[in-house]
């Protein structure tokens, strides 16, 4: 389990490194120089040149990698262009609100999609199963962009029962900031638990078939038993990795949602420094998106030997 462990995080390591290379090289091929736009248009060309000397931009392109990568280490991802702020806070600020939105809404999507998808493929091809894989296909084929204006209409429009847009932080008013995140949450919901429910169903399937499921119903075990004492840890193992995969693309794609509700999230953030050409923002959102990425696969690679021990030999 150590050697695992070990070579998981090693394997991350590289990894980080070339997201931030990547990273690096993305915003330096993008139109525009962050000096000029620091400054403004009527910045004269020598306020202009020693901005860029202060930022480090008349130096060669590999020395400027490794100086911003020795300020990331030191947690200095630069100062906003457009709000004058630190731009490592004001991501973390972000992402708290989007943090709480998705680990919500991922784990209510599991809550209910696995056992869904499970007692489905326990039952497969009867109604119970058909039902499940309709209502999991339906929940895949809208966009959730949609499903949140769907929402929106029946909830907040028609119904007045929710608030339609804007955020509440919980440390202002727990109540309040609840009423304003149940739609995107709800959104996220329903959108991610059909993968998870067909993820459930066909890894149970599989399961199910195996040997020692058969011996266990020959002690004559009770198919609830069989099935959750039994079946679910394997079953459960695949399902697992869609979960971090899941969760780490919403952390990185929330934008939608975001938009939608107007929530100011991380990816609403990352939206508006793009359109604001924030250089500073947009590459610090980009490698803490990545970052956070890498984390949770690293996590859920670490997890899965708990679930199947057959990964660590």
């Amino acid at each position: 389990m150590g050697r695992f462990f070990l070579s998981r995080v090693a394997s991350a390591i590289p990894t980080i490194l070339i997201v931030s290379l990547t990273v690096f090289v993305m915003m330096r091929l993008i139109p525009g120089d962050p000096a000029t736009l620091m400054l403004g248009d009527l910045a004269q060309p020598g306020q202009v040149e020693a901005m860029r000397r202060q930022m480090g931009l008349d130096q060669p392109i590999a020395l400027q990698y490794f100086i911003w990568m020795g300020d990331v280490l030191t947690g200095d991802f630069g100062v906003s262009i457009s709000s004058r702020q630190s731009v490592l806070p004001l991501i973390l600020d972000r992402f708290s609100v989007s943090a709480t939105i998705v680990l919500v809404a991922v784990f209510f999507a599991t809550v209910i999609a696995v056992p869904a998808g499970m007692i489905a493929a326990w039952r497969q091809d009867s109604a119970r199963d058909i039902a499940v894989i309709a209502t999991a296909t339906l929940f895949l084929s809208i966009p959730s962009f949609w499903m949140g204006l769907m929402l929106m209409m029946v909830f907040g429009l028609t119904l007045g029962w929710l608030p339609i847009v804007g955020y509440v932080p919980f440390s202002r008013d727990f109540g309040q900031a609840l009423l304003f995140i149940v739609m995107p949450v709800i959104t996220l919901v329903l959108v991610e638990s059909g993968s998870i429910a067909r993820m459930a169903r066909a890894s149970t399937i599989e399961v199910a078939r195996l040997e020692y499921i058969t011996h266990a119903r020959a002690k004559g075990l009770s198919e609830t038993a069989v099935m959750w004492r039994h079946a679910f840890r394997n079953a459960f193992a695949p399902t697992w990795t869609l979960i971090g995969l899941i969760l780490g693309s919403l952390l990185a794609n929330i934008a939608v949602i975001e938009t939608v509700f107007t929530i100011p999230g991380l990816g609403r953030l990352l939206v508006e420094s793009i359109y604001a050409r924030d250089y500073p923002v947009v590459q610090g959102c980009m490698l803490f998106i990545a970052f956070l990425y890498v984390m949770v696969n690293l996590l859920v690679d670490l997890v899965y030997p708990l679930l199947d021990p057959r990964v660590t030999a």
